[in-house]
């Protein structure tokens, strides 16, 4: 298990999403993200040697753009390694508005991940399941009940080769 920096994704349209993150975002705590991207528990001190900044001025900077909702510092896991056994990615067709059945599926402990798309789904979201029982039982009795569900395809994670939150901030 390892710490990372995981840059929000965020919904709102006011956000940086689709223009550049320095339009909202200085440079310095671009220069502040990228280091603990590389390591979610570098120092505060070490941080503000790298950008120019005194500690104190680092961890008041992390602060607000964690209350910001800007990034989260969180230990990513192998899912595999913590009893989780099934992982999915699920392409979901509905009828009508897609919001309610997309806060319908952030509510599920499962959902790790729910992106509105175009194209062939209306919704993509990844499920991280104990077993194939358990991916079933989600995907049959919970996602495909939801109102509006029309079809659903899913995709078995057969095996996980990369998963990276290093996408700097470009």
């Amino acid at each position: 298990m390892h710490s990372e920096l995981v840059a929000s994704r965020s919904a709102d349209p006011s956000s940086s999403r689709g223009g550049s993150p320095s339009s909202s975002i200085d440079a310095v705590s671009l220069a502040i993200i990228e280091q603990l991207q590389e390591d979610g528990r570098r120092p505060y001190a070490a941080i503000g040697k790298a950008v120019g900044l005194s500690e104190a001025a680092v961890r008041q900077r992390v602060q607000k753009l964690l209350d910001q909702g800007v990034m989260q510092i969180v230990a990513v896991t192998d899912p595999l390694t913590v009893g989780f056994r099934r992982q999915a990615m699920v392409g979901i067709t509905v009828e009508g508005d897609l919001d309610p059945v997309a806060d319908a599926l952030t509510a599920m402990s499962e959902v790790e991940y729910v992106v509105m798309t175009a194209g062939s789904y209306d919704l993509l979201v990844e499920i991280v399941c104990e077993d194939d029982d358990h991916l079933l039982e989600v995907i049959n009795k919970r996602i495909r009940a939801l109102p509006g569900v029309r079809s659903t395809e899913s995709f078995v994670y057969l095996k996980l080769k990369k998963q990276t939150y290093m996408w700097g901030t470009r």
